[in-house]
Formats: C-alpha cells, structure tokens, sequence
C-alpha cells in the first residue's frame, strides 16, 4: 500500500526487514494479503508466547466482549482485574513461595521499568540505579538511561543521567565474575559510585544480543545486592512469562528479586498489559502519585488469566518449554559445529536461544535469506549480529524443526554463495541476485 509510504514515520523498522502486508495470523504462522504463509520466529518480540490468536485465549476474549465487560476502568476494582489477581497469586506467586505487591503501570515495558526505578528511588533515598553493558529496558528517557544501547541513546536529545553502567557476566571474558568488581566499586568510598538505590539486570539480555547470565552469577549479584541493602530488580519483560523454561527466567538461579517487571506475553493474546511486583514493604506509594489512563487492560486481564488457567495451572507447559529448549540447543550446537569455523557460536538459554555471527553483515543475510523461504526471524545485539529464535512456546515440533531447517538452509547458502533453494514449503518467488558473504 502506498500509505505506508507517503505518510507513516521513517522510524518503522520490523517494516523494513519483512516488506509485505500482513493480513491474517494464526498460532505460530503469519500471512500476508496474497494469501502467502509466513512461519512466525519473531512472536512480536516476544509478545506472542502462546501463538497468534490463540483459540483458547480467543474464546475468553470474545465471551467478555459480548457480554458487554469493562473495556476501560483506570484502576477501579473490576471483576476482570479481580480474577486475574486472584489467578496470579493462586497459580504464580503462591506455588513459588513469593509475596508480592502488584502495581498496574502504563501497558508497555518500559512504562514498568520507569516505575520500579522510581519505587527504587523514593524507598531508598537514593537516585542512581545500577545498570549493565548491553541491558536493554525502554525507550522512555528514565528507561533510556538503563539501556546500554547506542542507536537508541543517541536519540534522546538530552543527557541520559542516573545510572552507573556495570560489566554484565562475560562482558570481560571467561573466567572473570563482573559481581566482584560491583563489589569492589560499592566497598571504596573513592571509587566515585555513591551508594545506589538498586541494581536492575535481565537474566538474559534479548536486544543486547541473548546473553545469558550464569546461575551462579545471578546468585552472587543478589549477594552483592544485600551486603549493600541495594535493592535488586529483575526486568522480566521478554525473558519471563516462560520463555526460558519456568513462569520467571530467575527461579532456577534460586533468587528472591525485590522488585520485578513484567509485559509483552503477561497479557497471553498480544494485548498491552504491564505490572511491577514489589516486596509489600516496598509499596509505600501515596495514592494516585504514579498514575496512567492505561494502567490495567481488562481485555488483558481476561487473557492474562485464561493464559494462566491453560498453561500454568501445573507444570506439563514448562516441560514441554524446557523440551523443545533442548532441542533448539541441540540443532544450534551442531549447525555450528558444521559452519563455524570462528565465524559462529550460540547463546541463550531454554527458549530464548540465538546464533552469534561474527558480523551484523553476516546476520543480516541469513535472516534475509530465511525470509525469502518464509521464515520470520531477526536479530540483535549491538552490531545486529545475532540470529534470535523468538518462536511461540506453543509451536508444534514438526514447524521447530522446519524454522530450525530453514534457518540452517540459510546459513548453508550465505557461506556458499548460492541462490535459495525451494524446499518443502512455498517460497515466494525472487529472482534478484545476491552477493555470498564470506564465511
């Protein structure tokens, strides 16, 4: 469609990288206006864990609607928000051993990492947080601030201030536990970092590049955190709701955050919905004094909880999660055993797993040669050298495999210099050549 052109933002990127127009989706396949399928391994970044329009979630939604439910209630009690909470707390917190205060924020990520910050800093007494090399936490400036990366610092257009930026696990190499040097900083008085309000980390950074922090690592951060009664936030926005294996991507570390985030998949259906659980002595907020029209989703409250009672009542989904996360280890093992060369190595952890290229150039052109074979995936990282599965947990085994196989066509043909070859799924037809990047 030419308005796309002649008047949306040059800000669009996903756009960019997958120039058709969707029309239609459904679990974990996408199609386009000409009726092309697309195999989804995006999941709006990570937004979608149980599927495009999931029948289960679908049928909630739609029973709520046409019984005339809250659409918008600010944060008046509703029976939507009701059921959710008592959902939550039933199946997710109280299985767990966890006590926590839920505050509805802004729907998006980044509206419940300014607010956790800002519960960090009135609690304390202290302004700066802590953040990592690489973290990623929003694109609103208190957010920002947190966020490692460049491309959207820059665009700010004022100083990014608050923070002391830490070495995340293996920033400096093997062998090295980045914890002791936050350690060290936090016992010198002259080391020039005043004592923070919290640390805020993410278990595994997604847009930083699937960096996976080391279970020992989280355990001796959480250490460090409380020798210093620092206050520690896990941004469980992408890595949560299951996408590493367990309901919270922290729970086999074995910690007890103060104060978590979480959104993108929470709400089960794609519907914006955030949240910030703090321990109960944390929630000293006045009434109203951190607000927002959007704050609670009741279309997202009925997902949220329908999501819950289908896929978290016991533990059969986190297996399944825990299962298909092993093979994709598997397959990413041994495609690169059979291409690296240097030139490639995996990352990540249960489900939430990417291939390291030795370039964004090389990334880039796998990606783009999977997607001529109809597969949806992208990358990230600072130079965009990362190839990140991001699929719905709910994807059948037969379309893993096939998403993994395409992927690994892709790599085959960028290192030979082929052109793409039809394979047992329809490919869209084009013609135009390509330059073999050098493997």
């Amino acid at each position: 469609m030419k308005i796309f052109d002649e008047i949306e933002s040059e800000v669009q990127s996903y756009a960019r990288s997958f120039p058709r127009v969707f029309n239609k989706a459904q679990a974990e396949f996408l199609y386009d206006e000409e009726g092309n399928r697309y195999l989804d391994f995006l999941a709006g970044a990570g937004t979608l864990n149980y599927g495009h329009n999931n029948p289960l979630l679908k049928e909630k939604l739609m029973e709520y609607i046409n019984n005339d439910g809250i659409t918008h209630g600010l944060d008046l009690h509703t029976k939507a928000k009701g059921e959710f909470l008592q959902t939550f707390n039933e199946k997710i917190l109280k299985p767990r051993g966890m006590e926590y205060i839920v505050q509805f924020t802004g729907p998006t990520g980044t509206n419940a990492v300014e607010a956790a910050m800002k519960i960090a800093r009135n609690v304390t007494g202290q302004q700066n947080i802590v953040t990592f090399t690489n973290g990623f936490h929003g694109v609103s400036l208190g957010s920002l601030a947190a966020t490692g990366n460049s491309h959207h610092r820059d665009a700010a257009g004022v100083s990014l201030n608050g923070t002391h930026r830490m070495p995340y696990d293996g920033y400096l190499g093997e062998g090295i536990d980045t914890t002791a040097y936050l350690d060290k900083v936090l016992s010198d008085s002259s080391s020039g970092i005043n004592s923070p309000a919290a640390v805020i980390v993410e278990t595994v950074q997604g847009e930083g590049g699937i960096n996976a922090a080391t279970l020992e690592w989280l355990r001796n951060l959480q250490t460090v955190c409380r020798k210093y009664k620092i206050l520690l936030i896990v941004d469980d926005i992408q890595a949560g709701c299951g996408r590493t294996g367990d309901y919270f991507s922290f729970e086999e570390a074995g910690i007890e955050p103060d104060i978590i985030t979480l959104s993108k998949s929470l709400g089960g259906y794609g519907l914006p919905f955030a949240v910030v659980l703090m321990k109960p002595e944390l929630d000293q907020w006045k009434p109203g004094e951190h607000n927002g029209t959007f704050r609670g989703n009741n279309f997202a409250f009925v997902t949220a909880k329908a999501a819950i009672d289908q896929y978290w009542s016991d533990d059969r989904f986190s297996n399944e999660i825990k299962r298909k996360g092993q093979y994709i280890s598997e397959r990413l093992n041994a495609i690169v055993e059979q291409y690296g060369e240097g030139n490639f190595t995996t990352r990540g952890r249960g489900m939430f797993q990417g291939i390291n290229c030795i370039n964004g150039e090389l990334a880039g052109a796998i990606t783009h040669k999977a997607f001529k074979k109809r597969l949806i995936i992208e990358t990230s990282g600072a130079d965009d050298q990362v190839v990140k599965f991001l699929c719905p947990l709910i994807i059948s085994d037969e379309n893993l495999k096939k998403g993994v196989d395409i992927v690994e066509q892709a790599i085959k043909e960028v290192c030979a210099g082929e052109e793409s070859i039809p394979a047992e799924i329809d490919y869209f037809d084009d013609q135009e050549e390509e330059q073999a990047v050098n493997c």
